[in-house]
């Protein structure tokens, strides 16, 4: 049992370093403001256009921003839980036959 816990948290940090190396990106405004993530959840980068910002309002840029931060977030979530998911199909898929189903 033991070796089977040992072997899901391997697998648990061998997702966590490929999501890691996944970027997913939010924009809002046409691309004009851009959010880098990776697939951990972790804001990687933020690029606002330079005409854009010349002409944007605070109100404007703020929402704006958090309208791209929370694609970029919601990319990162959907990407995590495929991998998940598909480490659980992985790890539990053939447990049927443990529980004489």
């Amino acid at each position: 049992m033991f070796d089977k816990l040992y072997e899901a948290k391997q697998k648990a940090d061998e997702v966590k370093k490929r999501l890691d190396g996944l970027t997913v990106m939010g924009s809002a405004e046409g691309g004009k403001i851009k959010v880098t993530s990776n697939g951990n959840k972790v804001i990687q980068s933020i690029m606002i256009d330079e005409d854009f910002l010349k002409d944007a309002d605070k109100e404007e840029l703020e929402e704006l921003l958090a309208l791209a931060v929370n694609k970029a977030l919601e990319q990162a979530e959907n990407v995590s839980q495929s991998e998940m998911a598909a480490l659980s199909q992985q790890m539990f898929g053939g447990l049927g036959g443990m529980f004489g189903k």
